[in-house]
């Protein structure tokens, strides 16, 4: 009977795992479509296919991971006030030194930032 339960448990963590894995996938694309639309309404934001985007939303990730590790800072537009949404700007900004086809400038880094920002307080990430 305990062999049973031990069973039972594991499938259990399983599930917990698959579902994890699944909800980090769906962020990341829903993330990456959220940076296409973006980059078509962002002046000073060339246009990305979801490739490209997909990529961007990884490194974008990553950069945000570092700085709250290193800093102990969220990087999400709204995650400190100005600090936060100005750290997002830069996020965003840096970004296309790591992934090709991307390219901003200063002004679409910041307004690409506001646009994620409000579309975040609308669908937080959370959610999903």
């Amino acid at each position: 009977m305990a062999e049973g339960m031990e069973n039972k448990h594991a499938d259990n963590e399983r599930n917990k795992n698959d579902r994890s894995w699944l909800g980090i996938i769906i962020r990341f694309v829903v993330a990456a479509i959220v940076l296409m639309v973006t980059s078509l309404i962002t002046p000073g934001f060339s246009n990305m296919g979801f490739g490209t985007a997909l990529l961007a939303a990884v490194v974008i990730a990553a950069i945000d991971y570092v700085i709250q590790k290193v800093f102990k800072m969220d990087a999400s537009p709204f995650g400190r006030g100005i600090v936060g949404f100005l750290l997002s700007a830069l996020v965003i900004y840096l970004t296309q030194f790591f992934v090709p086809d991307m390219e901003v400038n200063v002004f679409g880094a910041i307004v690409a930032a506001l646009i994620i920002g409000i579309i975040d307080a609308i669908i937080p990430a959370n959610v999903i």
